[in-house]
């Protein structure tokens, strides 16, 4: 049987006492306050009530799982702030669509800066809309996702007024998806390592992205990754 009772902790002996017994119930002898009215509450009263709440965090979550597309981890950390939901989503505003990678650059790149700057998301220099527009220009291959990262770091330090399109031109950073241009970067890599690239001609795939970083090297990481492997791969297997 559990005894009803009010327990006093004791910390010279690191043990607890009884200090005095509890009353049942009924011993308590409630009875009601006339200056108190009944309080009733209606199914009706709940759902207004619950229609003026914000959304909560675990409906949050489960709704960025299953409107986005994104890992339960991702919509985790996401939703672990209401302001970083919040900017995650401006942020979705703005690209229209890539929801995954917008988390990824979230949950990454930003939350990387701001833990170094010790900054909360509110304070963060680049906004929803600088990292959209940044995004975007990962899309529309501008920018690598390599070099998307030196254009939010130079965002990051207030560089080009905020705007993303103002640093990658006065940075250089626009991506090579010239044709030619990658063509005869790839043939110079080529030559430069023929014996990786024979490797890569006797079957041995994997040596093909040593090749292709050496490419983007030889460029500054601005020529079109996706496009320096099919060139690669045309002329190295035909």
């Amino acid at each position: 049987t559990i005894v009803q009772e009010t327990r006093l902790y004791d910390p010279d002996a690191d043990l607890t006492r009884s200090m005095r017994g509890k009353e049942e119930a009924h011993d308590y002898r409630y009875f009601p306050d006339p200056d108190l009215p009944p309080l009733v509450i209606s199914a009706t009263d709940l759902d207004q009530l619950r229609a003026q709440l914000p959304e909560l965090p675990d409906a949050r979550q489960a709704r960025f799982i299953s409107e986005y597309q994104l890992s339960e981890d991702d919509a985790a950390q996401l939703t672990s702030q209401t302001e970083i939901a919040d900017y995650f989503e401006s942020v979705l505003e703005q690209v229209g669509g890539e929801s995954r990678l917008t988390a990824n650059w979230v949950n990454g790149e930003l939350m990387s800066w701001l833990n170094r700057s010790d900054l909360l998301i509110t304070q963060s220099p680049v906004t929803p809309t600088m990292l959209g527009q940044l995004i975007q220009r990962i899309r529309d291959n501008t920018v690598s996702g390599k070099i998307a990262k030196q254009v939010f770091a130079a965002l990051w330090e207030g560089e080009g007024g905020g705007d993303v399109d103002t640093v990658i031109e006065k940075k250089g950073l626009i991506q090579i998806t010239d044709s030619d241009a990658i063509t005869e970067a790839v043939s110079k890599v080529i030559q430069a390592f023929p014996e990786q690239a024979e490797q890569v001609r006797s079957g041995e795939g994997k040596i093909i992205g040593f090749l292709v970083g050496q490419v983007m090297k030889a460029t500054s990481g601005k020529a079109n990754p996706q496009a320096v492997n099919e060139e690669l791969k045309n002329q190295l297997l035909g």
